[in-house]
């Protein structure tokens, strides 16, 4: 690990910290299921009894591998019908991590489908940092960074149905958004740059009122969240009663990638509202912690089940980690 914070160090003063936690590789889905071997993890290797976050209790961790280049570079989670993990990576790629995951267990890597115009583009121009599900349809959204759209797919991803770029989104950096989209309950969407401006240093929020890859959905609310000083946020959960977890990325050239797990009152959301971080937990040595980019959340044996997943953006010095946490009841889904 102390490898690669030194790595951290020496390219991010050489090419700037975005650049790595970009993919520049053009990796496509491989031939067939690949080999992932899962190394569980203590959460604190000098002290493996710790099993607490903040109010978070630690259940599990693994680092996850294969010699298969299509594996890795996970932005985004969700957890399947029937209860498996689904990753999605920043090149378009739908990766089974399995459940829990096994040492040795075969996985299937596919493409996300795209329109018949869009077969030639080079995958890593996809950017696809975001995902969200209706539950009771199946169907799924996805956020695309450099192109600043949303589009949105049957159940299990067989097709894409429609995509959408919103003016609202082509006014943020093109590496600064969608980074973290939400479905509530009621249909409505959110949508985080990473980067957008805003006031207070803050974040562009949107807030749709429906679906957003819909060209019937009407303009969307603009609104600004105030990550943690320093962070920005990569990817967010409904916990419902109001709530958010978002979870927020920094990098720098000390301490490497850290992250903040933050909790988001999104109570009273309207034109021009400041909706601010309150830190709950911190992923920074000698805690786990790399490029954390992805969230979900679960119901599981009465308990509220949340999962964390690190990018590792192919590249040799960093990792994909999984970490498993149970909320605390004031904070579990309803």
């Amino acid at each position: 690990m102390r490898l690669g914070l030194l790595l951290i160090a020496a390219l991010g003063a050489s090419f700037g910290i975005d650049q790595l936690v970009t993919v520049d590789k053009d990796i496509g889905p491989p031939a067939g299921p690949v080999t992932v071997t899962a190394t569980p993890l203590t959460l604190m290797s000098s002290q493996p009894a710790v099993d607490h976050l903040g109010s978070l209790h630690f259940i599990a961790a693994w680092h996850l591998k294969s010699p298969d280049p299509s594996f890795g570079g996970i932005s985004s989670l969700l957890v399947e019908p029937d209860g498996q993990l689904l990753g999605l990576s920043d090149t378009g790629l739908l990766t089974g991590l399995g459940r829990p995951p096994a040492s040795g267990g075969k996985q299937v890597i596919r493409s996300l489908p795209v329109f018949e115009r869009e077969r030639h583009w080079p995958r890593f121009k996809m950017d696809t940092e975001s995902m969200v599900t209706n539950p009771k349809t199946g169907r799924s959204w996805v956020g695309f960074e450099l192109q600043q759209r949303i589009c949105r797919y049957s159940a299990g991803f067989t097709q894409v149905e429609a995509c959408r770029v919103w003016p609202e989104m082509m006014r943020w950096p093109s590496t600064g958004g969608p980074e973290a989209m939400v479905r509530l309950t009621d249909g409505r969407f959110l949508v985080f740059s990473e980067m957008g401006n805003g006031p207070d240093t803050g974040n562009d929020l949107l807030l749709f009122s429906g679906d957003p890859a819909s060209p019937r959905t009407k303009a969307p609310i603009r609104m600004n969240y105030v990550p943690p000083q320093g962070y920005r946020p990569t990817d967010a959960v409904s916990i419902g009663k109001n709530r958010l977890l978002v979870l927020n990325r920094r990098a720098t050239l000390y301490d490497g990638f850290t992250a903040m797990l933050a909790l988001v009152d999104i109570g009273d959301m309207k034109p021009r509202a400041v909706l601010r971080a309150q830190t709950l937990a911190l992923l920074a040595p000698p805690v786990l912690a790399d490029n954390f980019e992805a969230l979900a959340v679960e119901q599981r044996g009465g308990r509220t089940i949340l999962w964390i997943a690190s990018d590792d953006n192919h590249k040799f010095f960093q990792r994909t980690l999984l970490l498993e946490f149970a909320l605390p009841p004031e904070l579990s889904l309803p």
